[in-house]
């Protein structure tokens, strides 16, 4: 009998110190914090959510950026179609840091009273590769970005014309994206250039595939278009080359020289604090502020 007592005496002071060993574990152990939202009060989600036909299956969030002063005048505005929204507004959603779109355009504001309204796309995760990419690769795959620009064009923009106060010509409207994004943008402009007259192409994957050139030779000579091409020194071998080479065919093809606009940062490197840093300069030569 007293074995018995002894076993059950030492099995429970055996499971007290692993209880207590397990809350001081617990209590050293870091704390993971949960990134902050950091978007604007003039952010917002739209509720109504897009499912596009023909592209994939996922609904797609779309964020609204209203100017500062849009519930105070009637004034219409330039509207700016961006991609990949989870990165544009919002840090907490954000993949590796945010654009900070509201933060520089309520700067803009500020200081010069301009305002746009900014239109931003979710990208659809595991297949942001096939929405933002009009050609196949042969490792990589995709190959549906004309099914979304024509969702942008056809069924997006209408939508937002005909619920808030836009200007809705294709000299008030630009497409701007970075990376994948910005072969899109690219594309779309080109391809719609009564719906975007006005592209911004930062840090463009045009190594993604060789039809880049064909589509560019077939939609290059677009006289009322304007591009601001941006890239980084540290972005690889290929893209400043991939870009001062796109620049230079379509002057070749007879898009005014005067409507494109190439920017090398040295330094630059391929990732969000780069495009964050040069979205105000983007849209400045593309709106001409």
């Amino acid at each position: 009998m007293k074995t018995y007592i002894l076993i059950f005496i030492c099995l429970f002071l055996i499971v007290i110190s692993c209880k207590k060993k397990a809350e001081i574990k617990k209590e050293f152990q870091p704390k993971v914090e949960e990134k902050k939202s950091t978007k604007a009060a003039n952010v917002s989600i739209l509720e109504k959510e897009f499912v596009i036909k023909g592209l994939n299956d996922i609904s797609h969030k779309v964020w609204l950026y209203l100017p500062p002063n849009y519930n105070e005048t009637t004034e219409h505005y330039d509207v700016i179609y961006m991609h990949d929204a989870q990165n544009l507004f919002d840090e907490k959603t954000s993949f590796v840091g945010e654009w900070a779109v509201d933060e520089t355009l309520n700067n803009l504001y500020k200081k010069t009273g301009k305002s746009f309204i900014v239109v931003g796309v979710e990208n659809g995760g595991e297949k942001r590769i096939e929405e933002y990419t009009p050609w196949k690769h042969e490792k990589y795959g995709g190959g549906k970005g004309a099914i979304y620009i024509d969702f942008l064009a056809n069924t997006l923009k209408p939508y937002i014309d005909a619920n808030y106060r836009t200007k809705p010509a294709a000299e008030n409207t630009a497409i701007i994206g970075s990376s994948l994004g910005g072969l899109i943008s690219f594309y779309g402009g080109l391809k719609k250039p009564v719906v975007f007259g006005k592209i911004g192409a930062l840090s463009t994957s045009f190594w993604f595939s060789n039809k880049v050139n064909d589509f560019a030779k077939e939609n290059g000579n677009r006289k009322n278009t304007k591009i601001y091409f941006l890239v980084g020194g540290k972005e690889g071998d290929t893209m400043v080359p991939d870009t001062e080479n796109m620049a230079k065919l379509l002057v070749d093809l007879g898009f005014p020289e005067k409507n494109i606009h190439t920017k090398i940062v040295p330094e630059g490197k391929h990732k969000e604090s780069f495009w964050k840093a040069e979205f105000l300069e983007t849209i400045t030569f593309l709106f001409n502020l």
